[in-house]
């Protein structure tokens, strides 16, 4: 093994770095060709490295897209987590992180990439698979905050709760589409609807409806 080579193994850091240059060049390239459009040839020029470079940390498209999904989970839970570590109910620190979370889902480019994944993923059953294992890890994140001690929901039966989560979850799924239908959807109109949706499914339904 060369003296650079051993170098790059060793610094974790560097690693690192070299692969989020990889994720950002391959999900620009998803977004503007596809994922069956976008080659590593394409890749490797956008991100400035070699294909046989990028061997070194993904190995194959499919490798990619699994890392560009598992950076997706990170973020969701970190935001479970600011739910979790916020100083008021938990009910109120949901609905401070809709605005964040509406953000995100009207963003284009992340519109994009969530909607190619998804093409994909029905053509190609590897992809389906990460997507749908993301999917189980991110509801039972949900559960795990919704059955805690500060919500006002945790008490309800199993079938109540997991309609309630996939009902949330439907709400800001959907905002890809309705992003994609109406580009000029703006957050804020999102939000006067959105807000008291969501209050009304995080409490119990005779709190929620009163």
């Amino acid at each position: 093994m060369s003296e650079k080579s051993s170098k790059r193994h060793i610094d974790p850091a560097l690693a690192e770095a070299r692969r989020e240059q990889v994720l950002t060049a391959a999900s620009d390239c998803f977004r503007r060709k596809g994922y069956h459009g976008a080659g590593m040839a394409e890749i490797s020029k956008m991100a400035g490295m070699s294909a046989g470079h990028i061997y070194n940390y993904f190995a194959s498209k499919e490798a990619i897209i699994e890392a560009i999904i598992e950076n997706g989970m990170e973020e969701m839970f970190s935001t479970f987590q600011q739910f979790e570590d916020h100083p008021e109910d938990l009910v109120t620190a949901m609905l401070s992180g809709t605005d964040n979370g509406v953000a995100r889902k009207l963003d284009k480019d992340y519109g994009a990439m969530q909607l190619e994944m998804l093409a994909e993923a029905a053509r190609n059953q590897k992809v389906a698979c990460l997507l749908q294992r993301s999917d189980t890890q991110a509801r039972e994140k949900m559960r795990e905050v919704l059955t805690s001690e500060r919500s006002l929901i945790k008490d309800m039966t199993d079938k109540e709760l997991d309609g309630r989560i996939n009902v949330i979850f439907s709400l800001f799924s959907g905002l890809l589409l309705r992003r994609a239908l109406y580009p000029e959807l703006q957050k804020d109109t999102i939000l006067i609807a959105l807000k008291p949706a969501l209050k009304t499914l995080l409490l119990p339904f005779e709190q929620g409806c009163g």
